[in-house]
């Protein structure tokens, strides 16, 4: 365990009203008591505060000042909280000191407690030591800066849930379950020669069935979490003077993208954020799609293009003044991908509204490439309220009935292993395979299990998720 006594500015760099600074560590109470002009904080009882100066060392005077009989001057008045070891955040020793939230303040309060015996924490510093110190596991440690992060109420309650154990609890659960049928198959490994079995395959089976059952709850739920967490990519495709741009605007109610009766007005994308119902939308205003010999429109074309690829949702705009039928279906026939959500938007329905031009794209999009179709005007922000509501929907389609949501990169493909690991198992099962080779397969299954929560993991992968962390957590 790491001795080094750290500090570090938990509140922003700015100016406020108030600042706090934390130290953690062995040495955090009497570094602090060091230069704290008030009760001796050695002598503090836990989760106290105390009120009094913070003070510096006192290097120069001028003409005719004497120095005071310590040789020290206050830097701040300040509260200072002591809060002892183990009910701390950190499992250590911590003392939090609240100032008023000058900068320049900060700067030399952290100085001086450099001077005296800490030093500067690292990103997520703090955060790693309560994993370290089994305060908290990965998973949570991880919902830490998830919830710092959370935009919305949505990604607020599910960073919660994970740091109150959500996904812990339930892989520690399923570990817990295998690891009683892995002890009775390394017995059977100790009576080897007298061909004993311990383990009732069938009911190791049966277990390993459910086990898959909840990993795959947990997958399907990482799609609905990431969009949450992350926001949803929407882009707005079309050929140039489809009306894009003035949508983008329909949609944020502001002039936000230029808008031209001159095709090809948009030469690069436009990323603007709308929350719909506390999801973040990213719209993504991109160039009309064409044949062009203009080098810089053509740069924006392969920009859109790419945009497809990523998106989650594809508002495809078309009118039946630059369009037929089987353009429209040609093209939503080449981009189609299953996880990608196609709106097709009829605009300028404020010039002309032909119901049999949009039955026929309809009809021959159904049944295999069903898609949703919203007649709109841009211009005259004509139901746009009903493309909103089509993409709530969406969002509401991604729920399911598990009350745990992945919402971390890390978490899903550590689900994916495991997954793979008890499949193996399970073949391993059905095979009839020796029981030193089902021993070994339950052991990767058990550690891709672990992997989640941290009980299985390297100085790299901690090195990874706790660089992201801001200074101070």
């Amino acid at each position: 365990m790491n001795q080094d006594t750290i500090c570090a500015l938990a509140t922003g760099n700015a100016v406020a009203a108030l600042g706090i600074i934390r130290i953690s560590g062995r040495d955090a109470i009497a570094i602090a008591n060091k230069v704290f002009s008030g009760k001796n904080l050695e002598e503090a009882a836990s989760h106290t505060v105390h009120y009094g100066f913070l003070l510096e060392e006192q290097k120069h005077f001028t003409e005719g000042q004497k120095p005071t009989d310590k040789g020290l001057q206050a830097i701040d008045e300040v509260l200072i909280s002591i809060f002892r070891a183990p009910k701390t955040f950190t499992a250590e020793d911590v003392v939090e000191i609240s100032f008023h939230g000058s900068p320049f303040i900060a700067k030399r309060i952290l100085e001086v407690l450099v001077e005296n015996g800490a030093r500067l924490a690292k990103p997520g510093e703090f955060t790693m030591r309560a994993f370290l110190n089994g305060r908290i596991d990965l998973a949570q440690a991880e919902s830490v800066a998830d919830l710092i992060a959370s935009e919305n109420e949505a990604s607020r309650k599910m960073a919660l849930n994970q740091l109150k154990g959500g996904i812990s609890h339930e892989i520690s659960d399923l570990r817990n379950d295998l690891l009683n049928f892995t002890s009775l198959i390394e017995l059977e490994l100790d009576f080897a020669e007298e061909d004993v079995e311990f383990a009732d395959r069938t009911a190791l089976l049966s277990l390993l069935n459910r086990i898959k059952g909840r990993l795959h709850e947990l997958l399907e739920s990482f799609r609905y979490g990431n969009a949450v967490k992350n926001g949803i990519s929407v882009a707005i495709i079309g050929k140039p003077n489809a009306g894009k741009s003035t949508l983008l605007n329909a949609l944020l109610k502001e002039e936000r993208a230029i808008v031209s009766d001159i095709a090809g007005t948009t030469r690069d994308t436009i990323e603007e954020i709308l929350h719909l119902n506390g999801t973040a939308f990213r719209f993504i205003d991109t160039a009309g799609i064409r044949e062009t010999t203009d080098t810089i429109e053509e740069i924006g074309v392969k920009k859109a293009r790419e945009k497809i690829e990523t998106a989650d949702i594809l508002l495809y705009l078309f009118d039946e003044s630059d369009y037929t039928a089987a353009e429209v279906v040609d093209f939503i026939r080449g981009i189609q991908r299953k996880d990608l959500q196609i709106i097709l938007l009829q605009n300028k329905t404020d010039l002309a509204d032909n119901s049999s031009f949009s039955a026929e794209i309809t009809k021959a999009l159904v049944p295999d490439f069903a898609k949703t179709l919203i007649k709109i005007s841009a211009k005259n922000q004509t139901n746009i309220d009903e493309l909103k509501s089509e993409l709530s929907t969406f969002v509401d389609n991604l729920k399911t009935e598990t009350s745990t949501v992945i919402t971390n990169q890390r978490h899903y493909e550590a689900l994916q292993k495991s997954l793979q690991s008890i499949e193996n198992v399970e073949a391993a099962v059905q095979s009839s395979i020796t029981t030193e080779l089902l021993a070994y397969e339950l052991r990767n299954a058990l550690e891709a299990l672990g992997e989640i929560s941290g009980e299985f993991t390297n100085d790299e992968v901690l090195g990874n998720i706790f660089s992201k962390f801001c200074i101070g957590k």
